[in-house]
């Protein structure tokens, strides 16, 4: 994804903690340039005082929404049509959606149908529907503890160590993502059997938005496939001394343990 797009950033404060805010910067800058940044919420009310200098320290324009109505989600409302209009003014080239509620789904799509690129944040309880509209999607608790092995997570959710690699709900599993990746390499591989890492990464991005090499507590994906000890990475020199090409090719003759 190129550095320069200008991408909208409106935040749900009703589903998203103060305490990712860093976070949630930090990765849309790897995207692009936040142009737009807003936040939604009934600011009167007082679990919404800590948020107050992090507004400021990052320059969040916090909309006011009044909750007119008991059961009705008044901030949702007030969040999509903001969206639209901010797509209709041409203004943007993506949108980054913060929160972990599956109201935002027709949004996502409805935004992507438009052609515009769409990042999805939430926590890891997000509805699959919604991560599934958006191009891209990040879990906060991985952007906030990107190499946190301490299993300090959600207790309902069922981590295992399988390989060297951690496996989390909602995430596709150890034996789903072998299976993926030899496909891949099958597809794409020359008559030696590699397959160029980069489009091993550009396919797994499209068939799981959700996927990131973080997920699984590996910062880059190199060490995420040699973790999985089916596949041998071979580097290639370029013209250029200072970059390497990665090529990944299925082991032979080695059976994977499940």
């Amino acid at each position: 994804m190129e550095k320069d797009l200008r991408i909208a950033v409106l935040i749900d404060a009703d589903n998203v903690s103060d305490k990712y805010v860093k976070a949630i910067f930090n990765e849309v800058s790897n995207h692009g340039t936040p142009t737009y940044k807003r936040i939604y919420g009934d600011w009167t009310k007082p679990q919404f005082a800590s948020w107050k200098t992090l507004l400021l320290d990052y320059s969040i324009s916090p909309i006011q929404q009044y909750a007119y109505t008991t059961g009705k989600n008044a901030t949702d409302a007030a969040l999509i049509i903001d969206a639209m209009d901010i797509l209709y003014s041409q203004n943007v080239d993506g949108f980054c959606i913060v929160s972990s509620d599956s109201d935002f789904t027709r949004l996502a799509s409805r935004l992507r149908e438009a052609g515009k690129y769409v990042l999805g944040m939430g926590e890891k309880k997000t509805p699959t529907a919604f991560i599934a509209a958006c191009e891209k999607f990040k879990y906060l608790e991985v952007l906030l503890n990107p190499t946190d092995t301490s299993g300090t997570v959600d207790p309902k959710e069922k981590i295992e160590k399988k390989n060297g690699i951690k496996e989390k709900s909602g995430m596709a599993s150890q034996k789903e993502l072998i299976e993926t990746i030899k496909t891949i390499i099958n597809d794409n591989s020359d008559d030696d059997g590699w397959a160029f890492l980069g489009e091993i990464g550009n396919v797994l991005n499209k068939r799981y938005p959700d996927f990131d090499s973080r997920n699984y507590g590996y910062q880059k994906l190199t060490p995420l496939i040699n973790s999985l000890k089916g596949f041998e990475v071979q580097s290639r020199k370029t013209s250029n001394p200072n970059i390497t090409h990665k090529y990944v090719r299925i082991k032979q003759n080695v059976e994977h343990d499940e």
